[in-house]
């Protein structure tokens, strides 16, 4: 984890549950630790988010003659540790625990400094955390001389960079909420006996916890109250400036503040605390009130910035997720310069998309965002066709092209938590559904838990879809419980989201093939070992529908009982489960390398209306010829009525296995097996059952009838022929299926049987033919008015954020570009101050900018941005 913080020297970091050891032996620790190892203290100076003058937050606790750390001195210093952990405590022989000064020591200040550093050799430690987070954070603080030591319930003691000691009392923890969005700690400071609240938590809370400057009460600097309120503010928009600038790096970022409180004061607070705690009414409200309380009037100290790279295999595994037709939604509480950085990284949005933004609190503002946003994507994709039901079943859902035939972009959306709150209480849903539905990615930053598990629920029940919810961390389990399918990556986050999830992974790329191949293969197989139950079924049951016009349709039947009931219990059992469990139509290779065969389930190709009645046509057809071809052989003879019926079930048993063996797609030694067995086991039970039942069914009696049809030359005659018969037709089918189909199936399933190289040279052609073709440079721009709303000034945009390093702009124009003819800057309404409208944003119109060359200054008049990064990202902008 690469790590940019800025923390107060004498800071000790806030709240950390770890358990540091002194390991027996120098062991390195692995894969979690190696992410750290070249941490340079150089290239973290140029990031630093200072928030107060060097020396003067220090000088107030330790002095001025603290020695500083030349950064090009240590340029080459990088930050390891190794060991592991025995006992859970802390044991060392390098440094004494008696060193350490501990709250009310007596201590001055001057004696600390002067003290020689005791046993500076540094022990090799290995800390555990609750989260990554948390241990980078305390190796960023070691990478600058400050080290946690030991850390229990009641105290933590941190090492200064000249050796000393100092252990902290900790009085109270407040842990992290997510409705807080923070977390504080209380202790007693070792030195100066003040009793400090520490607290870290989400950039956007913390600055708005902040001491107003205009007080004078702060902890900065002592001067007249217009030079100090001049300095903090100026911190302040450093900070923020370095917080946006790791935002759009794809860091995420926190804000670390304190606050002096006095000894009367928390003691009070500590028995409100108490009185909480001990609540059986309304705890966690009050908990949260009194937690609120102490959090406010705090002094920054700074801001990190944590790497949360990604996992291998990330955005191969998205952009094949997108080719497969699945709308990709992500509910993140990172702050919203990150996500969309991240998205960009991970392919959930690519340079070609229109990438809507909506950021505003107010209910009327989403409103017309929504409503105008809604416009200008029918403009290219077509107004939404209402859902058809068809005797029940849903017919899938096609979007009109528009007139025009311009080929539509890709549209993606970007939203954040204020925006969702007003959607929920504003009763937006509907709109905001719809507009979802033109949108290949949404991304939804700053959202809660509940946000998370209320999204899933909104999109479950009124989209009526099937929706997939992946997480690794606690605050995942809301959302992984209430989509239908929940998949959990156990990691570093913990195992609440396995335990809480119906499939567990350990990396997001195994759900490729989780989808891809498990999710094709259980789909296939269900959906056709479905259609072949109740072929099946049909097809045996007719078989006494026909013969009841002979018998007066008194119900009678010309098989015995005992057949029948062993027909489905038996000799028809087994296969259809094997086929349901092991039978694969296309390899695992071919669906990894071809992700747009997933759509075949999409849009329910393998059980549908017409694949029902195909099946139900074509087991009446079959049951009619199985019983009138035995039926006219034996018509003038006087064979009795077991006689007659032993050939037609013999017929049907054989029938329907055959049928069997022509869906199956996979041939393995099981399958032979099994369709060999059922049926030796139908002709093994009915001669034993013939031989000794002698009066089972009086008057009838089946005694002896098998081994009579055996000596009986007719009945291989009959057991020939008919099957032969029966099947032509679905054998005629499939062959027409296999040779002329245009299904994606069809093609993949061809492919499948050609040789590795030829194989290989097809699914490149294929993606080849798939993937879409460039667009000259000479793409009229394409603009519809849309009528502004009366005083209002609201924005919908994608920040123009700079794109990750390793990221290749295509060499081709973009499709479908649009420019805006009004190039608009103004600030946000007064009456909404929450809604953003980002700078260059492009009047009534999403405009993408792309690279170098693609455009020449004279094919459009609207202002492209600049970027501060090294490429320019898709910008969209509207604004009403």
């Amino acid at each position: 984890l690469d790590i940019f913080s800025n923390l107060e020297s004498n800071v000790p970091l806030p709240s950390f549950d770890h358990k540091v050891t002194m390991p027996p032996s120098a062991k390195a620790l692995g894969t979690s630790l190696e992410k750290i190892q070249q941490l340079k203290l150089s290239s973290l100076s140029h990031s630093f988010s200072s928030t107060a003058p060097s020396d003067a937050d220090l000088g107030e606790s330790l002095g001025t003659n603290m020695p500083t750390t030349d950064s090009e001195e240590k340029d080459d210093v990088s930050v390891s540790s190794e060991g592991y952990s025995t006992d859970g405590g802390y044991r060392s022989s390098t440094w004494d625990q008696g060193d350490c000064l501990r709250s009310g020591s007596g201590d001055s200040l001057e004696e600390v400094l002067e003290a020689p550093g005791l046993g500076l050799a540094s022990p090799e430690l290995c800390y555990e955390a609750e989260s990554p987070d948390e241990a980078a954070l305390v190796h960023a603080a070691q990478a600058y001389g400050f080290t946690l030591l030991s850390r229990t319930p009641e105290q933590v003691t941190v090492r200064l960079p000249q050796g000393t000691c100092l252990t902290f009392d900790v009085l109270c923890t407040l842990g992290f909420d997510s409705v807080r969005k923070r977390m504080s700690v209380v202790v007693r400071h070792p030195l100066t006996s003040e009793i400090i609240v520490y607290t870290k938590g989400a950039d956007s809370v913390i600055m708005d916890l902040l001491e107003d400057p205009a007080c004078g009460n702060n902890d900065y600097l002592t001067a007249t109250d217009t030079d100090v309120e001049k300095k903090v503010r100026k911190i302040w928009a450093r900070t923020q400036k370095h917080l946006d600038l790791y935002a759009r790096d794809g860091l995420r970022t926190l804000c670390i503040a304190k606050k002096v409180i006095s000894e009367e004061n928390f003691q009070r607070w500590a028995g409100f605390w108490r009185e909480a705690e001990a609540s059986l009414e309304n705890r966690d409200e009050l908990l949260m009130q009194t937690a609120q309380h102490l959090e406010n009037q705090l002094t920054l100290l700074g801001a990190t910035g944590i790497e949360d790279r990604l996992q291998e295999g990330v955005p191969d595994t998205i952009a094949a997720l997108r080719e497969a037709g699945i709308q990709l939604w992500v509910l993140t509480g990172d702050k919203q310069e990150t996500a969309v950085n991240i998205a960009y990284s991970c392919r959930l949005l690519d340079q070609a998309d229109t990438v809507y933004s909506i950021n505003t609190e107010n209910q009327e503002t989403c409103e017309s965002i929504l409503n105008s946003a809604l416009e200008e994507v029918k403009q290219f994709h077509g107004p939404q066709k209402p859902d058809h039901k068809l005797f029940g079943f849903h017919l899938p859902f096609k979007p009109t092209p528009p007139a025009s035939g311009t080929a539509a972009p890709e549209v993606g959306l970007v939203i954040d938590g204020k925006t969702l709150s007003a959607i929920f209480q504003g009763k937006l849903e509907k709109k905001f559904l719809e507009l979802t539905q033109y949108c290949q990615s949404v991304l939804c930053c700053r959202s809660t838990p509940l946000q998370k598990s209320m999204i899933v629920k909104l999109v479950r029940e009124k989209l009526s879809v099937m929706t997939l919810s992946i997480g690794d961390g606690a605050n995942d389990v809301s959302m992984i419980q209430a989509a239908d399918i929940g998949v959990g990556i156990s990691g570093q986050e913990g195992m609440q989201a396995v335990m809480a999830s119906d499939f567990a992974v350990s990396r997001f790329r195994h759900l490729k093939k989780l989808l891809l191949v498990h999710g094709h293969w259980c789909y296939s197989r269900l959906a056709r070992m479905a259609v072949y139950y109740f072929y099946k079924n049909v097809c045996y049951v007719n078989l006494l529908f026909w013969y009841q016009f002979f018998c007066g349709f008194s119900g009678s039947t010309m098989i015995d009982y005992w057949q029948m009931i062993f027909f489905n219990l038996f000799f028809t059992s087994l296969p259809p489960l094997v086929f349901g469990i092991l039978d694969k139509d296309i390899s695992a290779g071919t669906l990894l390398a071809l992700p747009e065969l997933y759509k075949s389930g999409q849009n329910s190709e393998c059980y549908n209306l017409l694949t029902f009645w195909i099946s139900i046509v074509d087991a009446f057809y079959q049951s009619f010829i199985c019983f009138f071809i035995p039926y006219l052989t034996y018509k003038d003879s006087d064979i009795d009525v077991f006689t007659f019926g032993t050939p037609i079930n013999t017929i049907s048993l054989i029938t329907i296995l055959l049928h069997q063996a022509m869906e199956m797609k996979t041939w393995t030694v099981i399958h032979g097996l099994v369709l060999a067995g059922s049926f030796l086991m139908y002709f093994m039970v009915s001669l034993v059952y013939n031989a000794t039942c002698v009066t089972c069914n009086s008057p009838a009696n089946p005694y002896w009838v098998m081994e009579g049809q055996l000596s009986d030359p007719t009945f291989y005659l009959i057991c020939f022929l008919t099957p032969v018969v029966a099947l032509l037709p679905r054998y005629f089918f499939l062959s027409l299926q296999g040779t002329y189909g245009k299904s994606l199936i069809s093609k993949a399933q061809k492919i499948d049987k050609l040789p590795m190289d030829k194989r290989d040279l097809e699914i490149q052609s294929w993606k080849s033919r798939q993937r879409p073709a460039p667009v000259p440079g000479g793409a009229q721009p394409l603009h519809r008015p849309v009528t502004p709303a009366p005083e209002q000034d609201f924005g919908a945009s994608t920040p123009g954020s700079s794109s990750p390093p390793e990221r290749e702009h295509k060499g081709w124009a973009l499709r479908g570009e649009r420019c805006s003819r009004d190039h608009v800057r103004g600030e946000p309404h007064p009456g909404d101050p929450s809604a953003k409208l980002s700078s260059g944003a492009h009047l009534l119109g999403p405009s993408r900018t792309t690279a170098s060359g693609a455009y020449s200054s004279g094919q459009t008049d609207a202002h492209w941005p600049s970027s501060s990064g090294r490429h320019r990202r898709s910008q969209s902008s509207l604004t009403i």
